[in-house]
């Protein structure tokens, strides 16, 4: 870890580990960091030490270990000197504290004894220099926390039995209260999420109050009303973003449409937007104050569909812009695909929001891959650049991608459309993009592929026995082929979906497993496998605990015996997702020639 000395371009070192890399930090104070450590050489299920913690100075002094980062307890091994640190299970906050002390907020998870759910988080104030640490008292069992413009706790949200909370520290009483409760799985219309707090006291909370969109409101902790007006609202988006502090109060308002934007509440920074948008045309420029405002320097983060993330400082003084670094800097956006968002009319009528990208200086009639997100309910994609999909399109692929019914962040309705339709209406809006696109001009409908990870690997395995004249090959990794393995474990492996999530979550979204039981198996592809004649990709990691390795095992054993052409490849250690940067390169390196041969040919 290095620091930048801005003023000079000086760079110091902070620290650094032979054996793990540093992976998160935050700023303690001017001149203290905190950080934690990340190992990967190995896979997820392989690491045998936690994330740890650790502080140290801008200089490199002051270095300390907080959190150990073993798993064995001090009891265990006889030696008093781990009991000077905190527990593995304690973990950085993710929010920024006031910075006017040499102490930080943390979180220790804590699970339930019986199912190892995740039962709640402790909020402990950490002295970075002492080590010393105290818990804070909590209201519930919270799951998380929410620190003010100050860096104070002043929220917290808790989740029992399906139900969800919200609690207020009040600063008159300096006690919790509880503000509301709602379910915690669906679409409740009295629900909302509380993402930031005002020097008022007023809250800043995400709420559909009533309408098909969510939007931003102001929510007075007194009375426990939203405000009548909502601060943002979007015509057609659910509001998603956070707040931005600085001088201990709220002075801008992150916004995702289509692509993120800044809604600023402080003329000043209105100004610098402005001047930054100048200088860096064609692109979303994301413009950040320091938590101090004294300091002239601001963070900028540029990107567009064709530009990975480029960091840049800003002096509001001087309206000097100095380019920091990139995240893939070798990148030439003028070799990148154009990425735009298009809206399909489905079947009965429902709009279907996609992202279409084409290649770099693409015709008309190109092999086209179908990317289907995975969660399934939560928002696919924004415009950016994106590594997976400019993977695709420089291969000389186009790219659709769409936001099928029960995608979040389209409004209520869109979301509300999706529950209980896997394999079916969710699936047809798949199948009625891939034809949008040929209507369009834009696909060839004979190198057409389906692929996606996770619910998109799902909905690979459904579009090929559904449509097997539409797609004609599928790439699917990390895919559900069984539903009814969703609601318990298979004997060789602990499912990490909690308890909550398969009782009532699962039930009102996905199916009853008793009601809906026909259902579930009518629309699980292992029961499906003697439809799907196409080319089959399969890829699964060994150690996977939301998609366990038999869901791949099984569906390939049913399908192989009609259809030569299913591959199956495990990754050892692997869970939900390549973490390993052999694996990826592997991983992509065969879908390659797998597109190649079925849909290509490449360019």
């Amino acid at each position: 870890m290095y620091a930048a000395e801005l003023s000079s371009r000086s760079i110091k070192g902070v620290a650094r580990f032979d054996n793990v890399d540093i992976d998160e930090f935050e700023w303690v104070n001017g001149q203290r960091l905190v950080f934690d450590t990340r190992d990967a050489s190995v896979p997820a299920s392989d690491r045998n030490s936690a994330p740890g913690l650790f502080a140290a100075n801008l200089d490199g002094s002051g270095f300390r270990m907080l959190v150990d980062s073993s798993f064995t307890p001090a009891s265990e091994t006889g030696s008093m000197i781990k009991q000077r640190t905190l527990p593995y299970n304690t973990y950085l906050l993710g929010q920024q504290g006031a910075q006017d002390s040499d102490s930080i907020y943390v979180r220790r998870a804590n699970w339930d004894e019986v199912s190892w759910d995740l039962d709640h988080f402790d909020l402990l104030r950490l002295n970075t220099v002492t080590g010393k640490a105290e818990t804070l008292p909590r209201p519930a069992k919270v799951l998380s926390w929410l620190l003010d413009a100050r860096g104070e706790p002043r929220v917290a949200m808790s989740d029992q039995d399906g139900t969800s909370a919200v609690h207020y520290m009040d600063p008159a009483t300096q006690a919790w209260r509880q503000l509301a409760s709602f379910p915690s799985y669906g679409d409740s219309a009295a629900g909302f999420w509380p993402m930031g707090l005002g020097s008022d006291g007023k809250l800043y909370v995400s709420s559909r109050a009533g309408q098909d969109k969510e939007a931003l409101y102001q929510y007075d902790p007194a009375t426990k009303q939203l405000g009548a007006e909502p601060v943002v609202s979007l015509a057609d988006y659910d509001y998603n973003g956070r707040v931005i502090y600085s001088g201990g109060r709220i002075v801008g308002l992150e916004v995702l449409s289509d692509a993120r934007s800044t809604v600023w509440l402080d003329a000043r920074m209105k100004a610098v937007q402005q001047g930054v948008d100048a200088k860096l045309p064609g692109l979303v420029n994301l413009v950040r104050p320091a938590l101090r405002p004294e300091t002239p320097w601001m963070l900028v983060t540029s990107y567009s569909d064709r530009q990975p993330m480029t960091y840049y400082v800003y002096n509001a003084d001087t309206q000097e812009l100095a380019r920091l670094g990139a995240a893939y800097g070798r990148i030439d956006p003028a070799a990148m695909g154009q990425q735009d968002l298009v809206r399909i009319k489905a079947r009965d009528g429902l709009t279907i929001p996609a992202w279409l990208t084409l290649p770099a200086g693409a015709g008309k009639r190109l092999p086209l891959v179908v990317l289907v997100h995975g969660g399934p309910f939560l928002r696919g994609e924004e415009w950016g650049w994106d590594a997976q999909v400019q993977f695709l399109a420089s291969r000389g692929y186009a790219v659709l991608q769409p936001e099928f019914r029960g995608s979040t962040g389209f409004g209520a309705r869109h979301f509300r459309a999706g529950w209980k339709q896997w394999g079916l209406a969710m699936q047809d809006d798949i199948a009625d993009a891939a034809k949008w696109a040929i209507a369009q001009g834009y696909a060839d409908p004979q190198r057409i592929c389906i692929a996606g990870a996770s619910y998109g690997g799902y909905a690979v395995l459904m579009g090929l026995a559904n449509n097997p004249e539409l797609f004609k090959c599928g790439v699917e990794w990390l895919g559900v082929t069984d539903l009814a393995m969703l609601y318990k474990d298979h004997w060789s492996v602990v499912s990490d979906a909690d308890t909550g999530w398969r009782q009532y979550g699962l039930p009102q979204l996905v199916g009853d497993p008793v009601q809906d039981a026909q259902q579930l198996r009518d629309t699980s592809p292992v029961n499906l496998a003697a439809r799907i004649r196409q080319p089959l990709l399969m890829a699964y990691g060994s150690d996977d605990r939301r998609v366990p390795l038999p869901h791949g095992r099984s569906f390939h054993a049913a399908v192989q015996a009609h259809n030569p052409a299913a591959e199956l490849v495990v990754y050892p250690g692997e869970g939900h997702g390549w973490s390993l940067t052999k694996n990826r390169i592997d991983f992509w390196t065969r879908v390659e020639k797998f597109l190649g041969q079925h849909i290509g040919p490449q360019p």
